[in-house]
């Protein structure tokens, strides 16, 4: 008997970038390696070329994750994620989630904690708002320029749902 995998793998032509000559990456929902995600209990995945967001039902172990490859050596990118809490989320409360990033395979995540709110249900939010996470394709000369990030909450086991992903972002990091 055949064994399905229960992962969504992401999907390459769902990452896109904004414009010809633009270093800004959209990664839509079907871009995202969804852990769970070929499930219907736990997830509802947007159909091929439709715009609508990826939906968690329920979950206990978050975790959603792309790439995006050949960065510019030498420069830094910021990561954000455009999501929304539904009115009937759940699970969410003293719960942190954790973007993560790291420059090629065998570089070092650099990390930041979100808390979602869920007093702004049905209200698209940026995470993170205030501190991005910013990340740096170093060195110069780097041979593996491929950023690996993600979306996390894998550490507390408690049952979470009504979280909807609209896509990740990659973008060149502003000056302070």
């Amino acid at each position: 008997m055949a064994m399905t995998k229960p992962h969504h793998p992401a999907e390459k032509d769902e990452i896109t970038k904004e414009g010809d000559k633009s270093d800004i990456y959209v990664i839509k929902p079907r871009g995202l390696n969804i852990v769970w995600g070929k499930d219907e209990r736990y997830w509802k995945i947007p159909d091929k070329g439709c715009t609508g967001p990826l939906e968690l039902i329920q979950v206990s172990w978050l975790e959603v994750t792309s790439s995006v490859d050949s960065l510019e050596s030498g420069k830094a990118y910021e990561l954000t994620f455009d999501v929304e809490l539904t009115s009937d989320a759940f699970g969410w409360k003293d719960i942190q989630v954790f973007l993560m990033a790291k420059v090629g395979k065998k570089g070092k995540y650099k990390w930041t904690k979100v808390k979602l709110n869920q007093d702004q249900s049905n209200k698209k939010v940026t995470i993170p708002e205030n501190s991005k996470l910013s990340i740096g394709v170093v060195p110069e000369d780097s041979t593996d320029n491929t950023l690996h990030f993600g979306l996390y909450e894998v550490w507390s086991g408690k049952w979470k749902g009504g979280l909807k992903i609209h896509n990740a972002k990659v973008t060149p990091a502003t000056a302070p």
